[in-house]
């Protein structure tokens, strides 16, 4: 990147059945992401809203909800971004953009996304349009049942994930216990996710309903800005990093277990960055469901392929490991509102390298690594994180 830009304030609603409708949520988080950066809503040179929808919501045109926060947004460019499950990152990328090319120095990127008033089933069929539907059986997959192939091509080729991946699930439940902003605060543990019962049904075998994420409502924003526009910022952290690479769309154009949209963004980013996985203190990453985190493990660099287990063996990632991944609980606890999950990381990644987290702050962090991911591995955006102890 040609400019340094910093995240210098951010907002976040609490996660999960909400009773605020999708203008509401947006409001709240925008207002204290712009009290917390402590600049006029009239310094905002654009807006951008990340935002999936895919008919959950009568709001087809959203993105100037924003502008309901403060008066003085009224006049200021504002635009929707739509990636998939990716679509927070997606809008960041297009704040990051406008920074870059001069047009702004001051840019607010919100997330969020009303979810819970519609039936499991109505949501399924939304986020299964992000699916390649120009095949019969590729466009027939559910997203749980597009990542039950991938954990039982991962069982053929390199041996049943499934411990591992209720590890995951038990790990990331008792982080969001820690988390006020989750969704699901209930510690429920390693024999319970890794046991099909009643209440661990099979929902896409061999995927139980612990490895999936949760259907959510919520918010996050953050603002962005330019360098010499930061310098008497109370807090500041610093984008060190931030790429976006995307994979072909059909799952048959490529071999899902590589994960190699992923891998590529995260090796670029560490690249930009001047770091390795070594120097990162901790992660936020897309675990839609837990097969996606363990396969996150593998492209990010803690395991070689197939091998990803050894990085819960050796207790890497959990909280007290050298590189704990998803301390908030990750979309498998703290929620899965698509719109804002992009954004809700970066807002976290923020208060972890301010010393805002609360309970789940990784004391000393220097370095995070922030993980959206748009589908089955297709868009897919790494940021690396800096703090900034000027």
């Amino acid at each position: 990147m040609n400019k340094t830009i910093y995240i210098t304030g951010s907002g976040h609603t609490k996660f999960g059945k909400l009773t605020e409708n999708l203008e509401q949520l947006i409001v709240q988080a925008t207002r204290e992401a712009l009290s917390e950066a402590a600049i006029p809503a009239s310094e905002i040179d654009a807006v951008f809203l990340g935002h999936f929808n895919s008919g959950l919501v009568s709001d087809g045109f959203a993105s100037s909800l924003i502008h309901q926060a403060d008066p003085a947004l009224r006049f200021t460019p504002a635009a929707r971004c739509e990636n998939a499950c990716a679509s927070g990152a997606a809008a960041i990328h297009a704040g990051i953009n406008a920074i870059l090319s001069g047009k702004a120095r001051h840019v607010l990127v919100v997330g969020a996304e009303k979810m819970t008033h519609r039936t499991t089933a109505d949501v399924t069929t939304a986020l299964a349009g992000a699916g390649y539907q120009n095949d019969a059986e590729e466009a027939a997959l559910s997203f749980p049942q597009v990542f039950g192939v991938a954990a039982r091509a991962y069982t053929e080729r390199y041996g049943n994930p499934l411990t591992a991946m209720a590890h995951i699930a038990a790990k990331n439940h008792h982080n969001a216990m820690k988390n006020p902003l989750a969704q699901m605060q209930r510690d429920l543990g390693f024999e319970a996710c890794n046991t099909v019962s009643d209440k661990n049904p099979l929902i896409a075998p061999p995927l139980r309903l612990t490895d999936c994420s949760l259907v959510t409502d919520g918010a996050a924003a953050i603002v962005l800005s330019v360098a010499d526009a930061a310098t008497d910022m109370k807090r500041r952290v610093r984008i060190a990093a931030a790429e976006h690479v995307s994979d072909f769309l059909p799952m048959s154009s490529r071999d899902f277990l590589k994960f190699e949209g992923p891998q590529r963004a995260m090796a670029q980013a560490y690249k930009q960055a001047g770091v390795t996985v070594s120097d990162i203190n901790f992660a936020e990453v897309h675990d839609c469901f837990t097969i996606a985190e363990l396969l996150t493990y593998e492209a990010m660099g803690l395991a070689p392929a197939g091998r990803g287990e050894e990085a819960i063996k050796n207790g890497t990632v959990f909280a007290d490991g050298s590189l704990p991944v998803n301390l908030s609980g990750g979309l498998k606890a703290k929620g899965h509102p698509v719109g804002a999950t992009g954004v809700s990381m970066h807002a976290l990644g923020f208060r972890q390298l301010t010393q805002q987290a609360g309970d789940i702050q990784r004391q000393g962090a220097e370095w995070g690594l922030l993980f959206n991911m748009g589908g089955a591995a297709v868009a897919n955006y790494a940021t690396i994180l800096h703090a900034d102890r000027a």
